[in-house]
């Protein structure tokens, strides 16, 4: 388990500020950081820790990472990188041990505080990704909005957070740089393991973490977890089954755990276990500073100006994505909800067609792009039907070429092994003679469910 303190964290910032700022980088460009996956624990441990030095010295002079995820396929990859315009990409450890190298950081200038935010890419509905970007705002208004998360999650110097997920999701990567910020540290066990983390909690002692429900169904279920030390378990990224919810209260505490809703682009509420408990099914009240309101059945959020976000290159879905209220400006992703009269949220579906499963967003248009693209295959659709372990096991209905013949599941899989990360490849697959559509031609996607669910 490696522990990266806040001294050291400083330390290669400071470094790697001035070996950003040396290879030609400015305040306000971006640097994509494309690192590729070490199975090796201890190995990945340390390119974790590297990492978050690279941010926060990035952070602290106004460069803005774009973090590519590297599970996704290298043509995805490729597809961020080139979008993203970057003055450099950072593509292996060598290059960002050469930055975190010590020497002279004389005339380096580095803000107390972050004057820039990490871009992160998340696919829309075409399943083309989307980066969402702030680097118009001006470094005050970014400074406010760690301010703004720093005061929401009250973390010390007392504190360390136990990293499950990958670093290139924005909320790993937050928790991770918050704790730093307020003097704690960061534990880094070099990728999930469930056998890995449970040690570490018996013997690190950690006392907040960012996780999806995934992680802690696969924690719950062992047979000698220990005791939670948590003060503050943070989970969000996908619907949490009431049973899983109320095994989670028991071992963390009601008022340890905390559930929030939110994405790349923002964050809507936060919710406490005893909150949850009292309101089954809520996800809680809009965040302070906020509020929310449904128009149509649609979730809109009223935030500040700090929280503005645009998608890159993309002028109409940034248009599409804000309104202009009595209030100020608020926006939406498109999730469907209801408040009851005390303001408390209830999610009744998110963006049309997209799945969470394991935490992960997963758009079927993208899956259905890349199984088309086998010469036997006439037609297909992706959806997600209820799974226990992933939250939604991703699925996909398929219709052959009848002269090719039927393909097995083994030959499909074979196939999206290369263009489809594990997290979007279907788990199972449903042969069907032709999809059905709706007059307009709108594949039903209830009943390939329905099919699947009923044998």
């Amino acid at each position: 388990m490696r522990r990266l303190t806040a001294a050291e964290a400083e330390i290669g910032a400071r470094y790697a500020a001035t070996g950003i700022l040396a290879s030609g980088v400015s305040a306000g460009q971006r640097v994509a950081i494309d690192l590729p996956p070490i199975a090796d624990p201890p190995r990945c441990a340390d390119q974790h820790a590297n990492l978050i030095k690279l941010v926060l010295g990035m952070l602290r002079i106004g460069v803005i990472p774009v973090l590519v995820n590297p599970l996704l396929a290298v043509r995805e990859r490729e597809y961020v990188i080139a979008n993203c315009d970057p003055t450099l990409v950072i593509a292996s450890d060598a290059q960002v041990e050469e930055l975190l190298e010590p020497q002279s950081t004389v005339g380096t200038e580095l803000s107390q505080e972050l004057i820039a935010r990490p871009m992160h890419y998340t696919s829309g509905t075409t399943g083309t990704p989307k980066g969402v970007w702030t680097g118009f705002l001006p470094s005050d208004q970014i400074s406010r909005w760690w301010a703004d998360e720093l005061e929401m999650w009250g973390f010390d110097s007392c504190d360390s957070t136990l990293v499950h997920g990958p670093l290139a999701h924005s909320g790993p990567l937050r928790f991770a740089l918050l704790v730093i910020l307020s003097g704690g540290s960061v534990l880094l066990p070099g990728g999930f393991d469930p056998g890995r983390i449970s040690r570490a909690l018996a013997s690190e002692k950690p006392t907040a973490a960012f996780v999806v429900p995934t992680h802690l169904q696969r924690l719950l279920d062992l047979p000698d977890l220990p005791a939670s030390p948590y003060r503050r378990l943070a989970h969000a990224g996908s619907t949490c089954p009431p049973e899983l919810k109320r095994r989670i209260h028991a071992w963390a505490g009601l008022d340890q755990t905390w559930e929030f809703y939110g994405s790349s682009e923002g964050q809507f509420t936060s919710c406490t276990g005893r909150e949850w408990e009292e309101r089954p099914g809520t996800l809680g009240r809009a965040r302070q500073g906020r509020s929310l309101f449904i128009d149509e059945g649609t979730i809109w959020c009223q935030t500040p100006d700090y929280t503005a976000f645009e998608y890159w290159k993309d002028p109409e879905k940034t248009a599409a994505a804000w309104r202009a209220t009595a209030g100020g400006r608020a926006f939406t992703v498109g999730d469907l909800g209801r408040l009851d009269n005390d303001g408390y949220l209830y999610l009744d579906g998110r963006r049309e067609d997209l799945i969470i499963s394991g935490g992960v967003n997963v758009y079927p248009a993208q899956v259905e792009h890349v199984l088309l693209e086998h010469p036997r295959i006439a037609d297909a659709a992706v959806f997600g039907i209820d799974d226990e372990r992933w939250g939604q096991r991703v699925c996909a209905a398929i219709a052959c070429d009848p002269v090719s013949g039927v393909l097995t599941g083994a030959e499909i899989g074979d196939f999206v092994e290369t263009l489809l990360a594990p997290f979007q490849r279907p788990k199972t697959y449903l042969q069907v003679d032709e999809l059905p559509r709706n007059v307009m031609g709108k594949v039903l996607r209830n009943e390939l469910r329905q099919r699947l669910q009923s044998g």
